[in-house]
C-alpha cells in the first residue's frame, strides 16, 4: 500500500511515533539568478571538480535546493532561489541544520571517534536495516565506511519534477518530515501512533508539534514527497557529499542488483524488492555508496522474495551492524532470518535496545560494551522489557560508560542507550 508522505514521514508529535510495519499483521509493529542566494543559504560543499556530466550538475542541484542550500549559478533552479517560500525554508533549515550540528553531530563524532575508532577503520561497510531514509545517523557514526546498505518498508519515490519544486508548498512538507529526525533522532514511518514517553509533554512542545502536523496537513494536499529519495539526496548534501549518480534498481532472486525503471521501482510486484543506489563523494575526494532497499524483513516476506535481500547482504562479506529505533522485531520469533544473518555475518553490532535481544547472543562468541541508561521501553514496547539488559547496566564491576547524547525511542540524553557487540572471532569473507 502506497502511504501518503505525510503518513510516511511526517514527524511524531512528541508523545508519538510510528511503529515500522512489516507482513500483514507484522506491519502493524515494524514499521539564472540575478541576485545571490540569501546568507543563510551556504552554497553546497567546496568539492574538488570532477569531469561531472550534466546529468551528474542537475542532480547535485536537486539535492542542493531540497536542503535549502545554493545552487550553481548555471542551474535551472537558480531562478527558483528567489522566490520568499525557498528563502524562508533556507533560512529555517539554516538555523535548525546549526542547531543539530551543535546539539548532536558535534556529541555523536567526539564519543565515535573515541569509542569507535578500531570499529569505523574495519568497518568499510555498513548494514543498516528498519532504517527509514536515515543516512544521516549511520554516516555520523561510521563517516569512514564505503559503502551503506539501509533497508525499510518505506517506498522508493523518485527524483522531484520540476512541478514538484515549483510548489511553495513542498517545503513545509520537508520540514515537517526532518522535524523528528532533527529533534528526536528518528522518523515517523507508519500510522501507528505509540506513546513516546511516560511524562506528559509540557504544552509548548505540543503545540509546536500539532502546528508543525497540521502544516504539513495542509501541504500534502498538494505535493506528494512520494519517498525515500528526496530526503536521502538532503541528507547526503547536508553531511557534506557531492550526489554523483542515483540509479533505480531492483533484487533479482540470487540477490544480485540490476538495474529498474522508474516505474518498477513506484509500482513493484509482490515479490520484487525494489531499491536506490546513490553515489556520493566526500570533500576530500573519496567515493561512497548508498543503497536503499524497500524490503520487508519478516520471515514469510524474505520467503516471498526467496530472501533476496538477505543474500545480497551475504554478498558484501563481514558487515558492521547498526540498529536504532527498529520497533523491536527481531525480539520476536518470526524475525528470525534477518536477526541470525546479522549475528553471522557482523564482526560488530551497534544497536539500542530495540535492535536484537540479548537472549539471541551467544556469551562465548560476543564482547559487549554497554553506554548510557537502559530503562523500562516505552509503553508500547513494554513487553520487551529485558531483565538481562537491567543487571548489566547495573552491574558495579564494570559499569556503563557515558553516552553524550540522545538516541532511539527513549530520546532524551539521559535516558537512552547503546551496546556495542564485538565478535570474538572475526567472521570469514
Amino acid at each position: 500500500m502506497r502511504l501518503s508522505p505525510v503518513r510516511l514521514l511526517l514527524p511524531a508529535l512528541v508523545v508519538t511515533l510510528a511503529a515500522c510495519s512489516e507482513q500483514k499483521t507484522a506491519r502493524q509493529e515494524q514499521t539564472a539568478l540575478p541576485t545571490a542566494a540569501p546568507d543563510t543559504a551556504t552554497a553546497p560543499p567546496a568539492i574538488p571538480p570532477k569531469s561531472a556530466t550534466p546529468d551528474t550538475a542537475a542532480l547535485h542541484n536537486v539535492a542542493a535546493f531540497l536542503a535549502g542550500l545554493s545552487v550553481s549559478r548555471q542551474s535551472e533552479l537558480r531562478p527558483l532561489t528567489t522566490q520568499p517560500a525557498w528563502q524562508a525554508y533556507a533560512a529555517d533549515q539554516a538555523k535548525s541544520w546549526t542547531n543539530y550540528h551543535a546539539t548532536r553531530t558535534a556529541k555523536i563524532e567526539q564519543w565515535a571517534a573515541t569509542e569507535l575508532d578500531s570499529v569505523r577503520s574495519t568497518s568499510p561497510t555498513v548494514f543498516y536495516p528498519f532504517s527509514g531514509p536515515d543516512f544521516l545517523n549511520v554516516v555520523t557514526m561510521f563517516p569512514t565506511s564505503t559503502t551503506y546498505v539501509l533497508m525499510g518498508l518505506e517506498p522508493i519515490g523518485t527524483v522531484p519534477v520540476p512541478a514538484t519544486l515549483e510548489n511553495p508548498k513542498l517545503f513545509p512538507a520537508l520540514k515537517a518530515s526532518l522535524w523528528s529526525v532533527l529533534n528526536f533522532s528518528f522518523f515517523r514511518t507508519n500510522d501507528m501512533a505509540v506513546e513516546l514517553n511516560a511524562k506528559k509533554p509540557d504544552s509548548n512542545t505540543l503545540s509546536k508539534a500539532n502546528s508543525i502536523v497540521k502544516t504539513a496537513e495542509k501541504a500534502n494536499q498538494r505535493v506528494n514527497i512520494g519517498g525515500v529519495v528526496p530526503l536521502l539526496l538532503l541528507f547526503a548534501t547536508r553531511t557534506d557529499h557531492q550526489v554523483e549518480a542515483l540509479r533505480y534498481v531492483q533484487l533479482t532472486p540470487e540477490g544480485q542488483l540490476t538495474d529498474a525503471d522508474s516505474a518498477t521501482v513506484q509500482k513493484p510486484g509482490l515479490n520484487v524488492v525494489p531499491g536506490m543506489e546513490v553515489k556520493l563523494r566526500t570533500r576530500t575526494g573519496e567515493e561512497k555508496t548508498v543503497v536503499y532497499l524497500s524490503a520487508d524483513l519478516s520471515d514469510w516476506k524474505l520467503g516471498k522474495t526467496k530472501e533476496a535481500a538477505l543474500k545480497y547482504v551475504r554478498s558484501l562479506g563481514p558487515l558492521t551492524t547498526y540498529v536504532k529505533s527498529a520497533t523491536y522485531l527481531m525480539h520476536k520469533s518470526y524475525f528470525s532470518k534477518v536477526r541470525n544473518l546479522i549475528l553471522e555475518r557482523s564482526n560488530y553490532l551497534l544497536q539500542d535496545d530495540s535492535g536484537i535481544a540479548m537472549k539471541y547472543f551467544r556469551p562465548t562468541d560476543w564482547q559487549f560494551t554497554y553506554y548510557g541508561t537502559y530503562k523500562r521501553p516505552i509503553n508500547l514496547f513494554a513487553k520487551q522489557y529485558q531483565p538481562a539488559l537491567t543487571a548489566a547496566y547495573t552491574d558495579k564491576a564494570n559499569p556503563p560508560r557515558p553516552l553524550p547524547f540522545g538516541t532511539g525511542y527513549n530520546w532524551r540524553q539521559n535516558d537512552s542507550n547503546l551496546l556495542l557487540a564485538r565478535h570474538r572471532e572475526p567472521v570469514q569473507p
